[in-house]
């Protein structure tokens, strides 16, 4: 059987790959040519970096599946001190995955009318602005899988309390940030709240993996497993 130890740093090297992953493809290759408001540079930036814009996608599919290989790796994780979080967190995340893939569509339809002289620029635009605002909404099961995960840290002797807290506050406001983002659009000062409680409560978590693991190398349940 594969030691908690064991599986505790594999999800934290998982976590990592889906972070540089996700980063990058966001932040890096769409964003040097995603312009919003600004349909013909949007449409020309995919033009003259078409390869790093296909290279993006492969990034998202490849997160995709490092996603739900880290929910896999999780949930042996918590299986045997807290079923019911380690089953609702991997349905959480196979769910976020499936988001992730489902929200490429706009981005290839951006790539195919961009490339195509039939199609103008502001359809283009359009299909990013769309996969944009689907990404927020992805967000709300990026938010939720670490419920569970963060419940199950209070629950149980695996993980300090204090990283449990922690978590749940960063899936809150996972969840919070499509609804500032819909439902508060010119709420500069909450977007920068969310998202500094989000990077901190997702960087304490990967750097815990990755560099202790587990607090205990046998987790014991503080309740029985009946009553979870």
């Amino acid at each position: 059987m594969t030691r908690p130890l064991t599986l505790a740093r594999t999800a934290g090297a998982l976590y990592l790959l889906l972070a540089v992953l996700g980063s990058w493809a966001q932040l890096v290759a769409r964003g040097s040519v995603y312009v919003p408001d600004d349909a013909v540079a949007t449409a020309a930036g995919i033009v003259e970096h078409e390869t790093l814009f296909r290279l993006s996608l492969v990034a998202d599919i490849l997160m995709a599946v490092v996603f739900v290989l880290l929910g896999l790796v999780l949930y042996r994780l918590l299986d045997g001190v807290h079923r019911r979080a380690a089953t609702a967190l991997l349905v959480f995340v196979a769910v976020g995955a499936g988001s992730i893939l489902v929200n490429l569509t706009f981005q290839v339809g951006a790539l195919i009318t961009a490339t195509d002289p039939a199609y103008d620029a502001a359809t283009t635009l359009l299909l990013l602005d769309l996969h944009s605002y689907g990404y927020a909404l992805g967000g709300i099961f990026f938010g939720l899988w670490l419920l569970p995960m963060g419940w199950a840290a209070v629950r149980t002797t695996l993980f300090p309390t204090w990283l449990g807290v922690l978590v749940i506050a960063g899936s809150i406001a996972w969840v919070a940030d499509p609804v500032i983002v819909f439902g508060l659009p010119d709420a500069a000062v909450l977007t920068v709240v969310v998202e500094t409680v989000t990077t901190v409560a997702e960087l304490s978590l990967l750097a815990y993996l990755l560099v202790r693991g587990i607090r205990r190398p046998a987790p014991v349940p503080l309740v029985p497993q009946a009553v979870r």
